[in-house]
């Protein structure tokens, strides 16, 4: 994991999975971080619709 500073942000990033959050402190990145790895962790349900994203977001 890396924490930077970029403008007036903390970047907190998992080198393994690539998944990066940020806040006002180095806290709250941090806390942003375990959430967003939780959800990108988190299996899709089978019976679940998931959209495929356009390939042309203006159509």
């Amino acid at each position: 994991m890396t924490l930077t500073l970029e403008d007036e942000w903390c970047v907190a990033r998992d080198e393994e999975t690539g998944v990066a959050s940020q806040g006002k402190t180095r806290a709250k990145a941090l806390a942003n971080l375990a959430e967003a790895l939780e959800l990108h962790e988190r299996p899709v349900p089978e019976d679940e619709d998931v959209d495929e994203p356009s390939t042309a977001p203006w159509l």
